[in-house]
């Protein structure tokens, strides 16, 4: 099909492509900006250098695996708290037989307190890698990759609903954390897969939550962000878009091509809407773009309409009696600071926090403002990893 369609058809697909998930053509400017003071081959050097630079992606925990109802395997990693098998980096996928267990401390007679850590659309497990790094050894933690994301098998359900995001969480917490207290935290498509959840298992809620933390996410009402865009441009293009989507997704390969041919602009865009300082490190800013450009357009195209039909204002009622955390950056494009505030608003006792000069990926962003509100949290919550 490349052959036939020339370097101008997948070229064209690729801008089409790149614009997927992130509604972001107001980026291109600075991208031509650029091209006309860097060369290609500079800047192709530089991502390359880039990619190398940093721990970003690398810290690992005991593997395992989780079976979905619908059969999809979805993989996990543990990090144990220090003295019952704690995590280094170097840990890999020898344990993977040996996870899925009940994480209780050898001679504790209780298990511990677990947080398992949802990721947004088109990210994975690793884009809470500060939080990790700075949780590890002090408190038992989950991070699981999202159906079609990461190490993550798709899975025959297409297109894929934020309900069967929540389904999937039920098998994680069966499979990597079965008994103990539970923290609960997701970022963007994460926080909304927590709601699911709550949705539809509250006697889990009940019975073993002890907090929640959502960062940069939405209760419903995503048909009312502008991502930065005129009205007028964002209704017209949600109007075409998934038609767009299912064309782009029968024609995967030539897009994915097309994105590879444009990822200068790609870069542009995913800056532009994941970040809002003009202060983030680049190495940092490439890990982004690495993570949602390992995502397959298809599974873009799957998840999508998903978004549009989130609604799950009523689901936060389960949360309303826990410590919970409502965070998000103050220049949030994806998922606005208002949206948060709504979810603050319909859980009185939760601690509101917008972290200023911050975009939708704040927890990469602005580190350590999220690490310090999680483990205030865990303290409110009894399970900080000075309580123990």
């Amino acid at each position: 099909m490349g052959e036939t369609t020339g370097g101008g058809g997948w070229r064209r697909a690729g801008f089409a492509g790149a614009a997927i998930g992130v509604l972001a053509a107001g980026a291109a400017a600075g991208v031509a900006v650029e091209r006309l003071t860097v060369g290609r081959s500079v800047r192709q050097k530089a991502r390359l250098a880039l990619d190398a630079t940093g721990p970003y992606g690398t810290l690992r925990g005991t593997p395992g695996r989780a079976l979905a109802d619908d059969g999809t395997v979805l993989a996990y990693e543990t990090d144990e708290t220090d003295g019952t098998g704690a995590a280094d980096g170097a840990r890999g996928a020898g344990g993977a037989g040996e996870a899925g267990g009940t994480g209780v401390a050898e001679g504790s007679g209780e298990a511990p307190v677990t947080v398992v850590f949802s990721h947004g659309f088109c990210l994975s497990q690793d884009s809470w890698h500060y939080q990790r790094e700075a949780l590890r050894g002090r408190v038992r933690t989950v991070f699981w990759d999202q159906r079609g994301h990461g190490r993550s098998a798709r899975g025959p359900e297409e297109p894929v609903t934020i309900d069967r995001l929540g389904r999937d969480l039920k098998a994680v917490i069966d499979a990597a954390a079965p008994e103990g207290p539970l923290v609960l935290v997701g970022h963007s498509m994460g926080g909304m897969t927590v709601m699911a959840l709550a949705d539809r298992h509250p006697e889990l809620i009940r019975d073993r939550v002890v907090g929640v933390a959502l960062v940069g996410t939405s209760a419903g009402r995503l048909e009312e962000v502008s991502y930065g865009l005129p009205l007028a441009g964002v209704n017209a293009v949600r109007r075409v878009l998934p038609g767009v989507l299912r064309a782009l997704g029968s024609q995967a390969e030539l897009v994915e091509k097309g994105r590879r041919a444009t990822a200068d602009l790609f870069a542009g865009l995913v800056k532009k809407y994941s970040f809002a300082s003009k202060d983030v490190d680049p190495a940092v800013v490439r890990f982004a773009e690495r993570m949602i450009e390992s995502v397959p357009v298809d599974v873009v195209a799957a998840f999508y309409p998903a978004f549009g039909a989130h609604d799950k204002l009523a689901a936060l009622a389960a949360f309303r009696d826990l410590p919970a955390l409502a965070l998000a950056g103050d220049q949030d494009l994806v998922t606005p600071a208002s949206h948060t505030e709504a979810i603050a608003e319909a859980l009185p006792g939760s601690r509101l926090v917008v972290v200023p000069d911050a975009g939708h990926l704040v927890m990469l962003e602005r580190p350590g403002a999220v690490t310090d509100a999680l483990t205030a949290l865990l303290a409110r919550a009894g399970e900080g990893p000075d309580n123990g």
